[in-house]
């Protein structure tokens, strides 16, 4: 999905690279396995999605520049949570917020499971919430959210309401 889509960004930053890799290249990449590697093998070397490709790229389309992953922990200190988000943040678009969890190492998801590290729930949260709860999965409010970008991005935020809805302090 979309993760992968930019775990193969960011590992090999351009279209060529990514188009040329093989299997023992794309299986070094974070989160593919066999089964995706050969599917991405098998896309960028059939003939009619290379004619497409070539078709784009003649026609003026150009992709962004790719900045790479930060290879430190300590630029990445949500490297191996995953968070998703709900309802509506005042201070940020959905795209926004995603996009800073990314830069501080996250994977977001778009549904909530066991395996998720918090909800970010924004005013009008949906049925994400009682789900989240439910599983007992930690819940951010937009303060909470805020504080987790901040300096203490690392530790445990504050404003993190329990599985009953009630905040921590």
């Amino acid at each position: 999905g979309e993760a992968t889509a930019a775990a193969l960004a960011g590992h090999f930053l351009d279209l060529p690279r990514l188009a040329d890799a093989d299997e023992e290249q794309l299986l070094g990449v974070e989160d593919v396995g066999p089964v995706v590697a050969q599917h991405v093998m098998h896309f960028f070397r059939d003939g009619q999605n290379k004619t497409v490709i070539r078709r784009l790229i003649d026609a003026g389309v150009r992709w962004p520049q790719i900045k790479p992953i930060a290879a430190a922990a300590g630029e990445q200190p949500l490297a191996g949570n995953t968070y998703v988000i709900t309802g509506t943040l005042s201070g940020l678009t959905r795209d926004e917020a995603k996009a800073k969890l990314v830069a501080l190492g996250a994977k977001v998801a778009a549904s909530v499971s066991a395996n998720t590290t918090a909800l970010i729930a924004g005013e009008k949260a949906g049925s994400k919430l009682p789900k989240a709860q439910a599983l007992g999965v930690a819940v951010l409010d937009e303060a909470g959210f805020n504080d987790l970008l901040g300096a203490r991005a690392d530790s445990n935020a504050d404003n993190m309401r329990d599985d009953t809805g009630d905040e921590n302090t």
